[in-house]
């Protein structure tokens, strides 16, 4: 028997200066995601001399555990706070994230510290600590992101829904920039400065600023978004409910889900593997300080709004998700031989332009792919194959800021300082090592791109869903 389906209320629908209102909390994300991806690093890297290894590691511990956020979306669907399934726990998580982030910076000045004095116990208790505070950041994070996204879905008709996520996904990058820009004015007193005596109170200071207007933000854009008792999108009856087995049923029930995951694998490690070392590549090769090694970010965010903006009005439509995809893929492979040649020539003005088409390339890889992945995720399974998605993208951007940092201790110890002497900045061959390994696994995630058959996913896994259902309903 057919089980008795008690369907949700709809959704309200959001007008646009709510859904701008709502967009705020990526605004901050993407700012606070400048700072740590940003100029920490850049600090840790450049200014206190740490290894590019423990960097990349602290990093990666962020994203390693994002295997957490479907538990946290697995609470806010079964455990209300104060009647309120979502918000409670945004507002948690970001005012958690916050406090880490103001704690960071003594804990990587004391690493600093014990590393200029050759302490080794201080030093491996510090790292320590410092990747668990990342991992902790991490877990605030995927507590307010997770919730927040399903707040989105919870509040927002079909019909609108591909509308107000493109227009969040562009807040989350114009937080990007308008943090770099931030970041770029505020610390303009450190250009030039290693002293950590002067660094510290200075970053500790911004970062409080930063972290209250972080929250405060985050309460206006969550503010009166949820009602209390609200029914969510989500709601369905028991037999209904995604349980384990049917959930690996359908993730090994198509090739191609594996196919595409490992496409997503190579895709974002293509993107993010320079990530950890981008600010330090600006400062050594190319001479900037701290401020304007910082508007790189800037100059990247912005080439990808406009990448995002160009690809979703005229790009995908035209040419198909996954010509658009492959396109995508193409451009950011030449754009990092661009990266890397823009390091032999030392000249500031090339690197920000090739930034700006990086962004670009980026943007519309994004756009094309996002679009990709809706197309290989079945309507009553969503969860299970967007968390899959996001789980591949997760693990790839922490293994390519571990890899990021590791291939740049690897550069410096192996390949003599004195390579290139004469027509190359000194410090490039150990940043030029890291971009030419990104540039050939850009190329390789564009060549899997080819093996994804969408319509084969489609029979597959429709026909597996079907059975699994039918199965579990006898």
């Amino acid at each position: 028997m057919a089980p008795s389906h008690n369907s949700p209320a709809s959704p309200s629908g959001l007008p646009l200066l709510q859904v701008l209102r709502l967009g705020l909390f990526q605004g901050c994300l993407g700012a606070m995601a400048v700072v740590f991806a940003g100029l920490l690093n850049r600090i840790m890297l450049t200014e206190l001399a740490f290894p590019g290894l423990l960097v990349g590691g602290a990093l990666a511990f962020e994203q390693l555990v994002a295997p957490s956020r479907v538990l946290f979306g697995q609470i806010s669907d079964a455990r209300p706070l104060q009647g309120r399934y979502r918000v409670p726990y945004v507002v948690g998580g970001s005012a958690l994230y916050c406090l880490i982030a103001v704690l960071s910076i003594p804990l990587i000045f004391f690493v600093g510290d014990a590393i200029a004095t050759d302490n080794s116990r201080a030093f491996w208790g510090g790292a320590t600590a410092l990747c668990g505070l990342f991992a902790l950041f991490g877990l605030a994070v995927g507590m307010a992101t997770t919730p927040y996204l399903a707040l989105v879905i919870d509040r927002t008709t079909e019909q609108e829904r591909p509308r107000t996520v493109g227009i969040i996904w562009c807040m989350l990058t114009v937080g990007i920039i308008i943090g770099a820009v931030c970041i770029a004015l505020t610390l303009r007193s450190l250009d030039g400065v290693t002293d950590p005596a002067v660094l510290q109170p200075v970053l500790q200071r911004f970062m409080i600023q930063l972290a209250v207007v972080v929250l405060a933000l985050t309460l206006v854009a969550c503010w009166g978004m949820e009602p209390r008792g609200g029914c969510r999108s989500g709601s369905r009856n028991p037999e209904e409910e995604m349980t384990l087995p049917r959930t690996w049923a359908l993730l090994t029930s198509s090739r191609q889900t594996f196919v595409f995951f490992g496409f997503l694998v190579l895709f974002a490690l293509g993107v993010f593997l320079q990530d950890p070392i981008l600010e330090s590549y600006g400062a050594e090769v190319f001479g900037l300080p701290i401020s304007q090694s910082t508007i790189l970010n800037a100059l990247w965010g912005t080439g990808t709004l406009l990448g995002l903006l160009l690809a979703g009005f005229l790009v995908t439509p035209r040419l198909g998700k996954m010509a658009a995809s492959r396109l995508g893929c193409q451009l950011i492979t030449l754009s990092l031989a661009l990266l890397f040649l823009a390091g032999c020539t030392g000249q500031v003005m090339v690197l920000q332009v090739v930034m700006v088409l990086f962004g670009f390339a980026v943007g519309i890889a994004t756009n094309a792919t996002l679009s990709l992945m809706l197309d290989l995720t079945l309507p009553e399974a969503a969860g299970t194959f967007v968390g899959a998605w996001a789980l591949a993208q997760a693990l790839s951007r922490a293994l390519g800021k571990l890899m990021g940092g590791g291939l740049l201790d690897l550069g410096h110890a192996f390949i003599p300082e004195g390579l290139g002497a004469g027509w190359l900045p000194p410090a490039f061959p150990a940043y030029g090592f890291v971009l030419f390994i990104e540039v050939l696994v850009m190329a390789a995630a564009t060549w899997s791109l080819g093996a994804v058959r969408v319509h084969q996913f489609r029979g597959d896994t429709a026909d597996t869903l079907a059975r699994v259902l039918a199965l579990e309903l006898d």
